[in-house]
């Protein structure tokens, strides 16, 4: 994983979530991970604050356009 790239970032991780559902239904691999910025907003509950969407680097512009245009691939 130290190799993935992030792709996006989150506002929330139930956001993360989402956004990673959408890249696995395309078939990418995707990790959420709770960012710097958001790491002491919420005492380590890693709910409240930003979240990277993290890919790996081959998968990276393909999971890009995915989640700015969700049509892409169909």
């Amino acid at each position: 994983m130290n190799d993935w790239v992030i792709v996006e970032v989150a506002r929330s991780e139930p956001e993360a979530e989402l956004l990673c559902s959408v890249l696995r239904g395309a078939g990418i691999e995707c990790l959420p991970r709770l960012t710097n910025r958001g790491a002491g907003a919420g005492d380590g509950l890693g709910i409240v604050g930003a979240h990277d969407i993290m890919v790996s680097p081959h998968d990276a512009q393909e999971a890009r356009e995915i989640l700015h245009d969700p049509s892409h691939g169909k």
